[in-house]
């Protein structure tokens, strides 16, 4: 067993020993001591024990059964994936497939995909056996799969080790706020939520793991604001981790009077850029954000602001696991808690991890992020997109010829379109649309669009000589009317 996950299990066994009546974790009915944590995990660990070596996929609802089976297989050191509840069938069973997973355990709306894929039903589990090697990592612990930038999600492989070195540095960041209630906020299956309980845990503070719809969350960006903000105010939390959207909805609250600050005390916010006017304007309210950086192929949380060393508009300093630097063009390279291999690929065995994103430092060693280096943009959600795979589906259909999409840091993805036939009237495009999203998962769908006054094309420089949209040139032509199309 790595050190990290013999340190952690040493931790919930000291809790339940010293506080072993204290709540440590609340459901939607359930409340559970640190001493029943302990004994419903290692119930867990030992039916596990029980199988056949092979991948476990947890596809349940947020909620303490969840995290229950999550720590099992990380104790009893079996590879998990958990299937994030935004995913399209289709890419549910992508992730399924490529992990050889053996066992699962999800809810009755998943029985029949879980059937379509060989499984049996079991008691706990559903069942299969493997019909070929996934070529895991060795030490894989699990595996996280991204949000599908390109539309396949990708499956990267991180160890025990490496999870947990990030989810001690998140709960000494957060130590000298001494926040002893945490919400989970956020999917189970987003890693950086997965570590922040972990970090809570490992904090001895209460956690609070309701169902995504108690709060009032649905697929990966719809939110039902007055059920969300009664559920933090009922909750008594001390401490969240939020994505930008979330964090405006609470904020904009706060201004109106709709709820207070009350116990907050530190509020971690990731997954997208922040804007300076947001951090400007959850100062003035009093809400303690901290920003903060990092990707699942470094095991989440890379930089961090923190109580007292905070810089607002910077991605904070490089927390104590991880190395940050700067290739010749800017881009962020970092070193520590880096991913085994992404499944199905060669194993990583570099030093320093390519993050794509260009940025600097300033004089004090805070990061500021200036952006992509490729056409991959990130939703305010936190919600990684290649506007290239959806704009391959809206013009696949018949219908639009041209179509570009835009949603960096945005809430909505937006898109311009021209039809295949001139005459086609709005009606026809609007069809079009709804049919494209319908295919795809919610947080790849175009929110809305307008109709463009005249076709892309290399003559006006809005295409490429081989017919690419040159999009930089693209979006400042048309910055006005795409962002006339952004609701609040």
């Amino acid at each position: 067993m790595q050190p990290e996950l013999q340190a952690f299990r040493q931790r919930l066994e000291e809790y339940a020993r010293q506080q072993g009546e204290r709540i440590a974790l609340r459901g939607a009915s359930e409340r559970y001591s640190h001493a029943q944590l302990l004994e419903q995990v290692q119930a867990r660990e030992a039916l596990l024990q029980k199988q056949p070596p092979g991948v476990l996929a947890i596809a349940l609802d947020n909620g303490p059964e969840a995290l229950f089976w999550d720590l099992a297989a990380l104790f009893g050191e079996r590879p998990s994936v958990i299937l994030p509840p935004f995913f399209s069938p289709a890419q549910r069973a992508h992730c399924l497939l490529q992990s050889q997973a053996t066992l699962a355990l999800a809810p009755a709306e998943l029985h029949e995909e879980l059937r379509e894929l060989g499984f049996t039903p079991g008691e706990p589990f559903w069942q299969r056996p493997a019909t070929a090697d996934a070529g895991l990592p060795p030490g894989t612990a699990k595996i996280t799969y991204t949000s599908g930038s390109t539309g396949t999600p990708k499956g990267v492989c991180l160890s025990a080790g490496a999870l947990l070195r990030v989810a001690g540095e998140l709960e000494r960041a957060s130590r000298p706020a001494e926040p002893s209630s945490y919400l989970a906020v956020l999917p189970l299956a987003v890693l950086l939520e997965n570590l922040g309980l972990y970090a809570a845990l490992l904090a001895g503070a209460g956690v609070t793991l309701l169902p995504q719809g108690q709060l009032g969350i649905s697929g990966a960006s719809g939110v039902d604001w007055k059920r969300l903000l009664g559920c933090v105010a009922l909750s008594g939390a001390q401490s969240l981790i939020l994505v930008p959207q979330l964090l405006l909805g609470l904020v904009s609250a706060i201004e109106r009077g709709l709820m207070r600050v009350g116990p907050l005390r530190f509020v971690a916010v990731g997954g997208a850029r922040v804007s300076t006017g947001l951090l400007e304007r959850a100062a003035a309210v009093g809400l303690p954000v901290y920003e903060g950086y990092g990707l699942s192929e470094c095991a989440s949380v890379v930089c961090l602001n923190r109580p007292g060393e905070r810089r607002p508009g910077s991605v904070g300093q490089p927390l104590p696991h991880a190395q940050v630097r700067l290739a010749e063009d800017g881009e962020v390279l970092v070193r520590g808690a880096t991913l085994l291999g992404y499944l199905g690929e060669p194993l990583f065995t570099g030093q320093w991890w390519p993050t794509g994103d260009l940025g600097h430092f300033d004089a004090d060693g805070y990061l500021y992020l200036a952006g992509r280096k490729k056409n991959q943009f990130i939703t305010s959600f936190g919600r990684n997109l290649n506007p290239e795979w959806i704009e391959a589906e809206l013009t696949q259909g018949g219908v639009i010829l041209q179509a570009f999409v835009h949603g960096e840091g945005l809430h909505q993805n937006l898109a311009l379109l021209w039809p295949l036939d001139p005459q086609a009237g709005d009606g026809d495009l609007e069809q079009a649309v709804q049919r494209c999203n319908a295919a795809l998962p919610d947080y790849a769908r175009v929110h809305a669009w307008r109709r463009l006054p005249q076709p892309l094309s290399a003559a006006e420089g809005t295409l490429t000589g081989n017919g690419r949209p040159r999009r930089a040139e693209i979006l400042e032509r048309y910055r006005n009317e795409l962002f006339s199309l952004v609701t609040e």
